[in-house]
C-alpha cells in the first residue's frame, strides 16, 4: 500500500503518525506508542534517543540566554527576578518544544527509513 508522503514538519508539530498523519504518536508526554491506532504503522523503527533533548536544550538555552542578557542589561533587575521570571520561562520553553521536536525526528526517521547500522566488509580486513 503506497501512501502519499506527508510533511515531516506538519506531522511533527501535530505529534501525529508520520505515515497517515491521523493517529497519535505518543501515549504519554514523551512515550511513543507501539503502533499507530489508525494505520497500524509499527513505531519500532523510531529511536531518537537523547537527540531531541540535546537540541531543544541547546536552542532554548541560546535563545533564553540572549533574552536574559538583554533583560539584565536594560532593566538591571535583582537576581531573584531572574529566578522567578527567567528560569520558569526557560523550563516552559524546553518542555513546550521537546514533544513536537521528538515527533519531528521520528517523522524524519520514518521518511528516511532509518535503521540500525550494519557493518559489512568489502575488503580483505574482515576475513
Amino acid at each position: 500500500m503506497q501512501t502519499p508522503r506527508l510533511s515531516t514538519l506538519k506531522t511533527g508539530l501535530a505529534c501525529r503518525c508520520p505515515r497517515c498523519g491521523k493517529g497519535p504518536l505518543f501515549k504519554g508526554y514523551l512515550s511513543l506508542r507501539e503502533s499507530c491506532p489508525d494505520c497500524g504503522l509499527d513505531y519500532g523503527f523510531a529511536d531518537p534517543a537523547d537527540g531531541p533533548a540535546f537540541f531543544v536544550m541547546s536552542g532554548a538555552g541560546l535563545i533564553g540566554m540572549i533574552f536574559m542578557m538583554a533583560f539584565e542589561f536594560t532593566v538591571h533587575p535583582p537576581i531573584w527576578v531572574h529566578a522567578v521570571v527567567t528560569l520558569p520561562l526557560l523550563v516552559a520553553l524546553c518542555l513546550g518544544c521537546l514533544r513536537p521536536f521528538k515527533a519531528w525526528l521520528v517523522a524524519e526517521q520514518y521518511v528516511h527509513k532509518a535503521a540500525e547500522p550494519t557493518f559489512e566488509s568489502v575488503g580483505k580486513h574482515g576475513d
